[in-house]
């Protein structure tokens, strides 16, 4: 039996000093055929070890309904095939520039701020769910002959709380679910983080990008003995729509990884391979001081991170540079990169053949409709992604009055009696032109993300405000919602024939015949904003906003011959214009 123990200056495995060189990969961000390829390439780049976080609202869109939990035990088993340790990170949080953090609408919507606390409900929720995750971990264990060396107790929780009794409930509740592998916790390098994030018999670790020395000088202040460990090395960053493209010179990050291993420590390379923000899952940050109280900025699709490996799989120069370093630190020779996965033989373009408007599928694919006196959230109406069309009068006559939807989260495309009458956004959330009354005012609202860091995070989404005319609230209001879910079988959804070049808002079908299958990447230049399904499965979220210009689309879904497009189209189209390209 494997023994795998935190010892007073190193892990020991079986008594012997060992250094994890680990980097992170998630496995809910990697289509599954996937996995063992670019778990072979962390190896290749001379790493021991892949650490994954557990998103929980994947696996429980709602109380007690769970969806493919065993994906995480299928991605241990991968991980124990390619000779990797592995550290698993279920939260409950897990930040990850993922929605919500990773957690549920649901949870959030009913409890608030009381999440991430020793509030009873909370608590009777994330038992529920750990009682339904942890036998994946917990078969899995080193000492059982599994892979999983660690698990951690929450995330960066000295970032957002201080309540040391939940952290302490917490790791109780993991050894009685049955973890016995090592718990460590993972906080940023600064006093008031440790001191809130790190419990008593619970190894901390510590989470940064550069000026390894003083980050663990920090941690010794907080936890004389022990193994140092970085548990994210950021040696890249995220986008965000609207913002440029983000990039860590490769030698930079070689230096800093360098430095980290000088110091003795071991270390987890966050992102080694990002991965993809599939079906609308990317999250959102507020700048803005340690408040995070600036406008929103929602996270690009993809989560290349300017990572080692990028989104497509391919090593780098930063992958490179890393492999120099790490050889230095191997037992032997590092392994050779293992073989790609087929590339799209030839590009092709997209033939659209029908679509129906937003209006119709709402109707089609929608939620019941309810009427409320305020606009419900769309927590309230159970819509995770997706949009809501709030549906209210103005009542007259009075004369023409600002129109205005107070605290507006996300993005609302409003209608006058049919007619488009503009864009609001958080940051701007009156219309330009004022409206009289008697009208029929509808909000399209999308959520583009809800915040995964910071004292916003499980903000609720939607007009949560109220709707005003001049100073009046408009009440009477109408709200339906459409799940992004709710598309990934359209079944029978009745289409009108694509009568040229169309461009209204609303769900395009259309097909494309592949010669050669295989990773390819989608082009969608002149769509504005919206989401795209091929075979079913959900790319994520396409904005001409940028910096992002095309959407991945892994070969394993795509087929010989001829295979099926759907686009939904929030604001104005390009039917003639979607393409599959090579990568």
């Amino acid at each position: 039996m494997t023994d795998f123990r935190v010892g007073e200056t190193d892990f020991l495995l079986d008594g012997r000093p060992v250094r994890l060189l680990s980097g992170a990969l998630h496995y809910f961000r990697v289509h599954e055929e996937h996995w063992e390829h670019r778990l072979g390439l962390l190896r290749a780049m001379g790493l021991n070890c892949v650490e994954t976080y557990v998103p929980w609202n994947l696996h429980e869109p709602a109380p007690g309904v769970y969806e493919d939990v065993a994906a995480l035990g299928r991605f241990l088993d991968a991980a124990k095939r390619a000779g990797l340790w592995a550290i698993v990170r279920p939260g409950p949080y897990i930040c990850a520039e993922w929605e919500n953090g990773g957690l549920p609408h649901w949870l959030t919507g009913e409890l608030g701020t009381r999440a991430r606390t020793r509030d009873e409900r909370f608590m009777a929720h994330l038992e529920r769910w750990f009682g339904v995750l942890l036998p994946q971990v917990v078969d899995r264990q080193v000492e059982r002959g599994g892979p999983v060396i660690m698990v951690q107790a929450e995330n960066e929780y000295g970032s957002y709380g201080s309540d040391a009794e939940y952290l302490g409930r917490l790791a109780e509740l993991l050894r009685t679910l049955g973890v016995t592998v090592p718990l460590v916790t993972s906080d940023g390098p600064e006093d008031h983080m440790l001191s809130g994030g790190s419990i008593p018999g619970v190894l901390a670790t510590v989470n940064f990008g550069s000026h390894a020395r003083e980050a663990f000088e920090t941690l010794r202040r907080h936890q004389p003995r022990g193994p140092l460990m970085c548990m994210e090395f950021w040696c890249g960053w995220f986008d965000h729509w609207g913002g440029e493209h983000i990039t860590r010179d490769a030698q930079d990050a070689a230096s800093a990884l360098r430095e980290i291993l000088e110091c003795g420590a071991s270390v987890n390379v966050y992102m080694a391979h990002g991965g993809t923000n599939f079906a609308g899952w990317a999250g959102a940050n507020r700048p803005g001081g340690e408040l995070h109280t600036g406008p929103l900025e929602a996270d690009v699709t993809s989560y290349d991170y300017d990572a080692p490996i990028d989104e497509y799989g391919n090593p780098t120069e930063k992958f490179w540079r890393f492999r120099e370093v790490l050889a230095a630190y191997a037992d032997g020779p590092l392994p050779e990169l293992p073989p790609a996965p087929a590339r799209l033989g030839a590009e092709a373009g997209v033939r659209l053949t029908g679509w129906t408007p937003l209006e119709a599928v709402l109707e089609s694919r929608g939620g019941a409709e309810v009427a409320a006196p305020v606009p419900p959230t769309f927590e309230e109406l159970d819509v995770d992604r997706g949009v809501v069309r709030y549906e209210v009068t103005v009542p007259g006559p009075r004369p023409p009055y600002p129109l205005t939807a107070r605290g507006l989260r996300d993005l609302a495309v409003v209608y006058v009696d049919g007619e488009r009458a503009g864009v609001l956004t958080e940051g701007d959330e009156q219309l330009a032109k004022p409206v009289a009354g008697h009208a029929r005012v509808e909000l399209w609202v999308e959520s583009l993300g809800r915040v995964n860091y910071g004292p916003r995070s499980g903000e609720p989404k939607g007009i949560t405000g109220g709707l005003l005319h001049e100073r009046q609230y408009l009440h009477g209001v109408r709200a339906r919602g459409l799940r992004l879910d709710a598309l990934d079988d359209i079944g029978d959804l009745a289409l009108w024939p694509l009568d040229g070049d169309v461009g209204a808002p609303g769900l395009y079908r259309g097909t494309v015949t592949v010669r050669g299958a295989g990773d390819a990447r989608l082009e969608v230049p002149g769509w504005t904003r919206g989401f795209v399904w091929v075979n079913g499965f959900n790319l994520g979220r396409y904005w001409v906003a940028g910096p992002q210009r095309s959407l991945y689309v892994p070969g394993p879904l795509l087929r010989e011959g001829e295979n099926e497009v759907w686009l939904l189209e929030l604001e104005e189209a390009a039917p003639q214009s979607v393409h599959l390209r090579t990568v």
